[in-house]
């Protein structure tokens, strides 16, 4: 799940970093207009898929899943697996006998769906408009730090939504992650113990490692 997580979270957040890319006007305006949209929502609530496919082709995973954004508070939940993170503790439960506590913002460069309600797109990645064809505007974002696990992402911008309703990313050895959204509500009343793993709902013996 750790894995599926961090793929799903390159592709719905797209991460921060240097200031020292190189921007496409009609990309930024798009991409401004998004990140205030989505500062007006209360409370955001979808279903995800995610497929990985190899170089060739093959697919290689198929993961439905549902994720809880409400400020900077989120939950994902993908099969018996689940994230919980209250915007101070991130409880990463492994849907068995394990949760593992971190800090929220224990890794700077880790992909967070806080990093949504961010200017995030405009430090870390050259960014271009590639296509306005059709319902969707497609944005391509090239990490400036060529070290990152991946050449690029693929995002489109859901004209009427003026959402991120889907992604592609495609690592350094060209396999691709397509990731979608659906069954979006971008008003939804979340209440706040949702983001709080409580282990009293859970098996006694989950072993916390802190």
């Amino acid at each position: 799940m750790k894995k599926v997580y961090y793929l799903f979270i390159i592709a719905l957040s797209l991460v921060a970093g240097s200031a020292k890319s190189q921007t496409d006007a009609g990309a930024k305006k798009i991409l401004d207009e998004v990140t205030a949209k989505l500062k007006t929502y209360k409370g955001i609530n979808a279903g995800f898929t995610l497929i990985s496919k190899s170089r060739t082709g093959q697919i290689n995973n198929n993961v439905n899943g549902k994720i809880f954004i409400k400020g900077n508070k989120y939950y994902i939940k993908e099969g018996t697996t689940e994230i919980f993170s209250d915007g101070n503790k991130t409880w990463n439960y492994n849907g068995n006998d394990e949760v593992t506590v971190t800090a929220a913002d224990a890794d700077d460069q880790a992909f967070t769906p806080q990093k949504l309600l961010t200017d995030f797109y405009d430090k870390d990645f050259s960014y271009k408009l590639v296509s306005s064809a059709g319902n969707y505007n497609q944005i391509q974002l090239v990490p400036v730090d060529k070290r990152k696990n991946f050449q690029k992402i693929n995002v489109f911008v859901d004209k009427s939504k003026g959402m991120i309703t889907k992604a592609k990313v495609i690592d350094k050895s060209s396999n691709t992650i397509d990731f979608n959204l659906k069954n979006i509500n971008t008003r939804a009343d979340i209440a706040d113990d949702t983001f709080v793993f409580d282990q009293k709902k859970y098996n006694k013996n989950i072993e916390v490692i802190e």
